[in-house]
């Protein structure tokens, strides 16, 4: 099992698209990362590892289904293998980061086997919602024994 990622750093993406990795997760991610689109209009930053995990569940799906075929077009086609250089900096691709509206303060949010970018102000609007909601997400989880 990959190394457990959790906490929220701010950073500031320079004007060469390259962000410092908060120091508390590059470890876990080690030295190369496959970094893709996510979901809520982030990224998702993961360790090799945790990345081979992801890919071959994704490969394990019917690609007949079209909702999986989707998916699948979305993460895959969305990724892209990311040196983490001598001083921990990442480089963000053009699309990257386009998709995901990052400015110049970004948030890493640690999320179990992956890590999270955000841009700084739709990351707060976002954590505010679930902030709000947090009872009825917790409520939904344990009638289906999540939790």
């Amino acid at each position: 099992m990959t190394n457990l990622l959790i906490g929220e750093y701010e950073h500031t993406l320079d004007e060469k698209k390259r962000i410092s990795l908060p120091k508390a997760f590059r470890t876990g991610l080690g030295k190369r990362v496959v970094m893709t689109r996510g979901l809520d209009n982030c990224l998702f930053v993961f360790s090799r590892e945790a990345w081979d995990t992801f890919a071959m569940k994704m490969q394990s799906l019917s690609f007949a289904n079209a909702d999986t075929r989707g998916f699948n077009r979305f993460m895959l086609s969305g990724a892209a293998e990311v040196d983490v250089d001598g001083v921990g900096r990442i480089l963000i691709p053009d699309h990257q980061k386009s998709f995901a509206g990052l400015r110049k303060r970004v948030v890493f949010t640690g999320v179990s086997d992956r890590v999270e970018i955000w841009d700084a102000e739709r990351w707060g609007t976002y954590k505010r919602k679930i902030d709000r909601n947090a009872d009825k997400l917790a409520q939904k989880l344990g009638e289906i024994g999540a939790l």
